[in-house]
């Protein structure tokens, strides 16, 4: 078979995947933050299946809810907590979750309406932004 004849289509394919690619990924701003965040329930997807709702309140409190997962075995299903915005980071301390401790996350586009999020502590995952 001779691919020659693709190679224009190909190479057009490669470019704008490079140049779309960056575009998806791209880290939020405060800006984006404050407007596509706070006020709003995120879902993180959780490993085993379904998703941790959090709540970020416009007043700086965030909540969590992780019941319907059965997280209860494990840790204190419900906390609360404060969010804050600092170095272009979202940042959170809840009461018991991450014994107290403030935990900061890049947050980066993946789609109209999800990031992937790297802690501090060097987790990763995904989340999903209600509309």
């Amino acid at each position: 078979m001779n691919l020659s004849r693709y190679s224009p289509l190909l190479a057009s394919l490669c470019l704008f995947l490079l140049s779309a690619g960056p575009a998806l990924a791209q880290q939020l701003s405060e800006a984006e933050i404050r407007s596509e965040i706070i006020g709003k329930r995120i879902y993180l997807a959780a490993p085993l299946g379904g998703e941790f709702p959090l709540n970020y309140l416009r007043s700086g409190e965030v909540n969590g809810d992780g019941e319907a997962l059965g997280l209860g075995a494990f840790i204190q299903p419900r906390d609360t907590g404060r969010w804050w915005i600092e170095a272009g980071r979202l940042c959170q301390q809840f009461q018991t979750w991450y014994d107290g401790q403030p935990l900061c996350f890049v947050l980066s586009w993946t789609g109209p309406d999800s990031v992937t999020w790297v802690g501090d502590n060097g987790e990763t995952g995904t989340a999903r932004i209600e509309g």
